[in-house]
Order: C-alpha cells, then sequence, then structure tokens
C-alpha cells in the first residue's frame, strides 16, 4: 500500500501531541491507515489514478487527527496530494515553494460570498492551460475554515474556484453548520468534474461512500451489507 503525505502528517503530528488526542472515539483500536476499525478496512480497495491535476490540504492543528477526516481519501487515489499544518505567520516552506512552482496553477475552493468577485473563477477556460491545476482545499472545521481563508495572506493572490452544489451532502459523520455543508472528499470530486475528469470523480465519490458506510457500520458495531458501496468499488477495481 502506498503510503502517502497524509499518512506521514498524521505520523508528524502525533509525534508532536503533548497529551493523547480525544476525540469521539479516540479509544477504539483502528486502522492506522483508513482509520476505519479493522474488519471494516477498505486499505485494499486503494487505487491510484491518472491525473492532470493535484491538491494540497491545508490542515487545521488537530484535523489529521480525527477519524472522521475525509482528506485522506483524495491522497488515496490522487498520487499529487501535499498537506501542511496550517500557520498565518510560519508557513511551511516547502508548501510556499510549491504555491511558487510555474508547473502549477494554485486555485483556493471556497464560497465566492468571502472574497472579492474579481477573483472567482466561473469557466473552465480561466484555467492556464499550460499548467496543471493544483486545488487547495482548507480542511477543518467550517469556522476554521473561515479562519484560516481570512488569515493566509499567501493565498490572498490566488484565485477562487466555488461550486454551489443542489444535493445536500451525504457526509454524516460530524454536523455542518450549513445544510450544504460538503466533506472535504466531496469537494475534491467536484473540483475533478470541474476540469473534465468524471471518472476520477465517480471514483472519489465511491470511495467517499465506501468510507461512510463503514464509518457508520463501526459506530454501531454492526457488519458491512452485502448491497453495500463496498462490494461495487471492489468490483470496479
Amino acid at each position: 500500500m502506498r503510503i502517502h503525505a497524509l499518512h506521514k502528517l498524521y505520523d508528524l503530528r502525533l509525534s508532536r501531541s503533548t497529551r493523547p488526542f480525544l476525540a469521539r472515539g479516540g479509544n477504539i483500536t483502528r486502522c492506522i491507515h483508513c482509520m476505519l476499525l479493522p474488519y471494516l478496512c477498505i486499505c485494499g480497495l486503494k487505487k491510484t489514478v491518472q491525473t492532470n491535476s493535484a491538491f494540497l490540504l491545508l490542515m487545521y492543528d488537530d484535523e489529521i487527527l480525527k477519524p472522521s477526516n475525509t482528506g485522506r481519501l483524495i491522497a488515496d487515489l490522487i498520487p499529487d496530494t501535499f498537506a501542511y499544518i496550517w500557520s498565518r505567520t510560519e508557513p511551511h516552506s516547502e508548501m510556499l515553494a510549491l504555491l511558487n512552482n510555474p508547473q502549477w496553477q494554485p486555485m483556493v475552493i471556497f464560497p465566492e460570498e468571502y472574497c472579492q468577485i474579481e477573483r472567482v473563477i466561473s469557466d473552465q477556460t480561466q484555467i492556464n492551460s499550460d499548467k496543471k491545476p493544483l486545488f487547495i482545499l482548507l480542511d477543518g472545521s467550517w469556522a476554521q475554515a473561515k479562519k484560516m481563508f481570512r488569515k493566509s495572506p499567501y493565498l490572498d493572490n490566488f484565485p477562487v474556484l466555488s461550486f454551489s452544489p443542489e444535493n445536500i451532502s451525504r457526509y454524516l459523520l460530524r454536523k455542518a453548520v450549513k445544510e450544504n455543508q460538503l466533506a472535504t472528499a466531496e469537494v475534491a470530486s467536484l473540483a475533478l468534474e470541474f476540469i473534465g475528469e468524471f471518472k476520477n470523480a465517480q471514483q472519489l465519490n465511491l470511495f467517499f461512500e465506501v468510507f461512510r458506510e463503514n464509518y457508520m457500520l463501526g459506530k454501531q458495531r454492526k457488519q458491512l451489507p452485502n448491497d453495500a458501496s463496498y462490494y461495487q468499488l471492489k468490483n470496479s477495481n
């Protein structure tokens, strides 16, 4: 199994902890890679895809430690996925170098109502065809994401890609502030659709559905039903 940026960031953040992380369900034994209960592990289903894009997850402090985080699902499928802990005053030098790398066109995914209209990308033609899109996801609670957006001056000059999905999020693992607030993996699938990678978006959506189902089954200590998304994804591989 491929060890990616989010696995490494998890280990780094855990090594810096001075006390145990007390997330709900934190005392349960889990697979250290997919964060599901061992009998519901989905690591065997992971398969990277070919894509013309990359993702940068800017994570709020202990977000990487939460078992319910879906950002790792993006890294499981998208080879060029980068992840860093957010800092307002001391952004990671490696991240800044990535943002300045001429091969990428960075763009922040965030609701357009929170930025100047001239920053908003409304059409795929606004993406530079000579560069690969680097989608920046602010990963945390809604309040934390807004804080990161407001207080990250190193992101201020990048365009903003905004989505207004009609469907309510399927993410039921945490209570959302807004009814249509999406999980990180759901947002990433919309970004893939935006650049025309519909098959990759579908694969990520299905992987997200498997994770969501298995996480909920684990909370309820239930077994996997025969018609679960797990088997759809397994058959697709």
